[in-house]
């Protein structure tokens, strides 16, 4: 008895001491399971959820996009604001190492998010109204490409990093201030209830021909950039021209084969849904290969998609909730940390960010108003399509994006970008009412069908 009495005393006094130890010991494995890539990547993933849940919920109670929201969530995560309160918490949830995972699910994201926008694109309707639009939308590009090509000329010397071409910089610019956000416009006039009215069927198809243009252009930009001889150049320009006719003569017609039998959900089996997929992925693979974008060959391929709007509509649904809600906020996000605003640290590089905004809204606005304007619109309807196709939103920030990963733009002037990408889409609901309010006018529903165009 007295024995076993000295050895539990022995054992508790030996407990005693080394408890600490396994604790420390078991805390010490808890953190480095924390610290897992996979397990910081679900815990990324789930805070910029949150967030930009928040952030596009309050965004939204002020009549702004649900992307500002997202946009700003991102930015509240980078460097601009964690980063600036708290360096270590964002270099523990946001360490460099662990950037390209996310940036690979973004890009995913981004994809399949172009592959949609591409099927909203209704060639049919554009063909309807292609004089007005084709010339406002067009008009819409050069103004702005030319003031952002003259942007660059002042610019190249401060921000162009080195290695690059004036050519290729200027080129990007001139994109740059050039892009309307097809996506966002399309929700805007969904919010206000303007999807019906003739203004907003205009908007709609002039965006849709803008998109085509710009990202027609920024192919070619790209492949300029990357070409490093003029012999590159052209055989980069002639596979270029190579996968646009395969997708015309072979792969509509194989789409069109595929889906020749669908017309409800029942009816889309998984070989369906499937051979889609690889037919996107290929197209991506192709463009990437050739030397232009991933995102260039999704968006061809939903423009590609058969014209059946049960079929688009179901592939929408089973695509847009995952591409939407859990790909693309990873966008946003990496975009906040890339958007560094402690970069402008001097009035000079806020005047420059002014100008920038200044010569985006002019070029965009100004000459999509003037052209509508010549095409038989009011004052009214001009000034509220220049505002509308002056919304650049989320497709701003993906010709952003591509302009960094290339090294075309530095950091400073991507961050100068985002802001004006920011402040032309936050400035769309205000100017709307300004004008309404001036013109004593008010958007009335109307059936597409009524919608009328000046030769």
């Amino acid at each position: 008895m007295t024995t076993t009495i000295c050895i539990r005393q022995a054992s508790e006094m030996v407990f005693a001491f080394t408890a600490p130890v396994y604790l420390e010991m078991a805390l010490r494995d808890f953190l480095s399971h924390l610290s897992q890539p996979i397990a910081r990547l679900f815990l990324q993933i789930a805070v910029i959820i949150v967030l930009s849940q928040l952030f596009g919920f309050v965004l939204r109670k002020i009549r702004q996009p649900y992307v500002i929201g997202e946009v700003l969530a991102g930015i509240f995560l980078g460097p601009s604001l964690l980063g600036y309160l708290l360096p270590s918490a964002k270099e523990w949830l946001f360490p460099a190492s662990s950037l390209p995972p996310l940036q690979f699910l973004s890009q995913i994201g981004l994809i399949l998010f172009m592959f949609v926008v591409g099927m909203d694109l209704d060639v049919k309707k554009i063909r309807q109204r292609a004089y007005s639009a084709v010339m406002i939308s067009h008009t819409s590009i050069v103004f702005p490409f030319l003031l952002g090509m003259a942007l660059a000329y002042y610019f190249y010397n401060t921000y162009a990093p080195a290695g690059h071409s004036f050519l290729s910089f200027a080129l990007f610019m001139g994109i740059a201030m050039s892009i309307t956000a097809f996506p966002v416009l399309a929700k805007i006039l969904q919010e206000r209830n303007l999807t019906t009215t003739p203004l907003g069927n205009m908007a709609i198809t002039c965006a849709a021909v803008d998109d085509v243009t710009a990202w027609c252009i920024l192919a070619a930009v790209v492949t300029i950039a990357k070409s490093t001889a003029i012999t590159s150049l052209v055989f980069s320009l002639l596979l270029l021209a190579g996968y646009l006719l395969a997708m015309r003569y072979l792969t509509r017609p194989l789409l069109r084969w595929i889906y020749r039998n669908h017309t409800c959900e029942a009816s889309f089996t998984r070989p369906t849904l499937a051979s889609t997929f690889i037919i996107l992925l290929l197209s991506c693979y192709v463009t990437e290969a050739i030397g232009v974008h991933a995102l260039f060959g999704a968006f061809l391929t939903g423009v590609t998609m058969p014209r059946n709007p049960a079929i688009r509509r179901i592939l929408k649904n089973k695509i847009e909730d995952v591409s939407l809600f859990l790909l693309l906020p990873l966008f946003f996000v990496l975009t906040g940390l890339r958007t560094k605003i402690g970069l402008l640290d001097s009035p000079a590089l806020w005047l420059d960010t002014g100008l920038i905004i200044l010569l985006a809204v002019l070029g965009k606005l100004g000459g999509c108003a003037i052209a509508a304007r010549l095409t038989g619109s009011g004052w009214a309807d001009s000034l509220k399509l220049g505002v509308l196709m002056n919304t650049r939103g989320l497709m701003e920030l993906v010709v952003l994006n591509i302009g960094y990963d290339l090294g075309i733009i530095s950091p400073a002037l991507f961050t100068m970008m985002v802001i004006m990408a920011l402040a032309t889409t936050i400035m769309t609901g205000p100017a709307i009412d300004l004008i309404n309010f001036l013109y004593q006018t008010a958007d009335q529903p109307t059936a597409p069908d009524e919608l009328t165009i000046t030769p």
